[in-house]
């Protein structure tokens, strides 16, 4: 019997990385899983991995039209959500603040801050009427220990961190629960933008020399995290920030 037995989940952004990884687990868990994403191949070949537990959508999560499809989508197919994990993210290349342009500025807030306001406005209405959901939103160490270089895309995810305990204090008479999982820096699609530099063991180093356990984050270490917390043994659990990050904001 998995941990997730008969429950609807939409993972964003589950196409690769943390939330493919999100994805796979919380299938293997007895989950059905909507895996939304902007690249819709890879989506679409994600969901068939998995099989008749998943589904896939083409889903920009900064457009609000493709946020209300992916979530109708999800009814559609599976039932109403009863969790949501908004894992969709993006940055700029780590650099001098004041080089990064307004544009980009723009995606990365869109990307990893509106986007939440957009899933929230689709999902919760759906949530009150059961009087039950766990929404879990993807933050980062960058939103609690941030450092030069990422400014713009720290203050995103410190964002993300801070709008996840109020609307965890929000919702909480309506029983919906909502965390913040905070991953260290992983071998994900936007490594070496993190690194502002191209991904060599040697820059790699840099980033390990300050993680304690003396590795990066892998998908599967922020999929535990979120079974965790999206399962029942965490039912009174809301509001927190939890670091997967071997040790680094220590």
């Amino acid at each position: 019997m998995g941990q997730l037995d008969g429950k609807v989940v939409i993972v964003t952004g589950a196409a690769g990385g943390f939330g493919e990884g999100i994805a796979r687990l919380f299938v293997k868990e007895g989950a059905r899983v909507l895996i939304a994403d902007i690249d819709a191949v890879k989506a679409q070949k994600v969901a068939q991995e998995l099989g008749k537990n998943a589904s896939s959508r083409q889903c920009d999560v900064s457009r609000s039209a493709d946020v209300r499809a992916a979530v109708q989508a999800c009814v559609d197919t599976f039932g109403a959500p009863d969790i949501v994990v908004n894992n969709a993210g993006t940055t700029h290349t780590s650099q001098p603040m004041l080089n990064v342009d307004e544009a980009t500025f723009d995606k990365v807030f869109a990307v990893n801050v509106k986007s939440i306001y957009y899933m929230a406005h689709a999902v919760i209405p759906l949530m009150r009427q059961r009087k039950s959901g766990v929404i879990l939103n993807i933050g980062s160490t960058a939103g609690i220990r941030p450092r030069p270089g990422l400014t713009w895309y720290n203050a995103s995810k410190a964002a993300v961190n801070v709008m996840s305990k109020s609307m965890a204090a929000e919702l909480g008479p309506d029983n919906i629960r909502v965390n913040a999982i905070c991953p260290v820096m992983g071998a994900t699609g936007l490594i070496e933008q993190f690194l502002g530099g191209p991904d060599t063991p040697e820059n790699r180093a840099r980033i390990i020399a300050g993680i304690p356990l003396g590795r990066m984050s892998t998908p599967e270490d922020v999929a535990y995290a979120a079974l965790y917390l999206a399962s029942d043994a965490a039912r009174f659990i809301t509001g927190i920030e939890l670091p997967v990050d071997g040790g680094r904001t220590i």
